[in-house]
């Protein structure tokens, strides 16, 4: 079968991410103890994450929440100061969940620009502005109680903010996106996020993939199918992946088990097969910060190098390869096709934030939730007052999609087309 021109051009744009196909990390604000990270915390994570054993590649990046230093009301985070000590490529994070402005943000990275200049310009391969907070701002993470998320306007207008702050600075040039869920970005309501950012960042977690046979055999192919659909749904723009990983302990989520044999199977069936050094990547994760979460996904005991399985990557994988013909009929059922596009599926439990007060920053955690599609757990951000938590890890779970547009036979049919090319 042959496709027309502007449709392999399309695949292609589609398979291809901007720049350097980075290895990284996420690293979120505070300890375990919830006790804020300094210099050195930062330093040690970074350090260990460039000399894990077996690794297949240089884990040499890793992506921020918040541009703001926890219990400080706009200080730069010392995460910039260990970049610059240990040659460590930083995705940078804007928070921007429950907040009407991002001024404190701008101000941090305005502050770091002017007191670092370019050996923190240099280092800087990207900006996120936002994590999750279309996902935050749906209809199932509110049943769900999962947060405060934002608007697609608001979103926007954060990402004109920050190019404005920045157009005469050597940050002009970096990359912008938004991070979000995959289901978020199917959402017919977000393509105008779509059109503003210069790539996606998708967080994806077949863990916690609830009603779908989430057991770690079919892992693989969860994320498969996740991965074409985003593809699908943002229109060429580069896709990066900026959260997955299979936890390594704690209790069963429907068929999924944590373990750590399970933790490895899911790093050679999707790091390796899939995402390093051919997609921008940031594993979940080197260490835990969040308490509350009884599921730990760090693949490093207290920062060892020595990391808890074998991360050399096999010469064959269990994964098969997806079938020519883009989205089956079975996932268009789990996707939604509905009248209005709601989606199907249910979601179950919930995703519901703590808060505490600390030196007048609030810091927030979340707690344990579940949905049906998308999956995420992320450490968030630090900063004060109202404009961002102190930090978090504010969506443990994500859902069957809030809600989905019905796609045209036409365009089904193309983007079934491109995933048949990409495979």
């Amino acid at each position: 079968m042959h496709l027309s021109s502007s449709l392999l051009a399309s695949a292609m744009a589609m398979g291809v991410s901007a720049g350097t196909n980075y290895l990284g990390f996420n690293s979120g604000a505070t300890l375990a103890d919830r006790s804020a990270k300094f210099k050195k915390d930062f330093v040690a994570e970074m350090k260990t994450a460039q000399g894990l054993e077996g690794a297949p590649g240089t884990f040499n990046s890793v992506r921020l929440y918040t541009n703001i230093q926890a219990y400080s009301q706009d200080d730069p985070i010392q995460a910039f100061e260990a970049a610059m000590e240990t040659k460590t490529n930083l995705l940078l994070g804007v928070w921007a969940s429950g907040t009407d402005n991002i001024d404190k943000e701008i101000s941090a990275l305005q502050k770091a620009v002017k007191q670092y200049g370019s050996k923190f310009t240099d280092l800087v391969i990207g900006i996120s502005i936002g994590s999750e907070d279309l996902y935050r701002d749906g209809v199932t993470s509110k049943k769900n109680d999962g947060g405060i998320g934002n608007t697609p306007d608001t979103i926007i207008k954060f990402i004109g903010d920050y190019r404005k702050a920045f157009k005469d600075s050597a940050l002009s040039k970096v990359p912008v996106g938004h991070v979000d869920t995959w289901d978020a970005w199917t959402n017919s309501s977000v393509k105008p996020v779509i059109d503003a950012v210069d790539w996606v960042g998708v967080d994806e977690y077949p863990f916690y993939e609830t009603g779908k046979s989430n057991n770690i055999d079919n892992a693989g192919s969860l994320f498969d199918r996740a991965y074409e659909v985003t593809l699908g749904a943002v229109g060429g723009k580069p896709v990066w992946v900026t959260e997955t990983g299979w936890p390594t302990s704690g209790p069963k989520w429907d068929e999924a088990v944590a373990s750590v044999e399970n933790a490895k199977t899911y790093w050679d069936e999707v790091g390796c097969r899939k995402l390093f050094n051919k997609v921008p990547t940031f594993w979940y994760n080197v260490r835990d910060s969040n308490p509350d979460n009884k599921v730990k996904f760090a693949i490093s005991k207290d920062l060892s190098t020595k990391p808890l399985f074998d991360l050399s990557c096999p010469n064959t994988f269990k994964t098969k390869p997806r079938a020519s013909g883009g989205v089956s009929s079975a996932e268009s059922t789990a996707t939604g096709t509905g009248k209005n596009g709601t989606a199907n599926a249910t979601g179950t439990g919930a995703s519901k934030p703590n808060s505490t007060g600390n030196t007048g920053n609030s810091i927030s955690n979340g707690s344990n939730g579940s949905g049906n599609n998308g999956g995420s757990k992320s450490d968030a951000g630090s900063g004060s007052g109202t404009n961002s938590p102190a930090a978090s890890e504010p969506s443990n779970v994500k859902s069957a999609s809030s809600k989905f547009d019905k796609f045209s036979g036409a365009l089904y049919l193309a983007i079934a087309l491109i995933a048949g090319f990409l495979l």
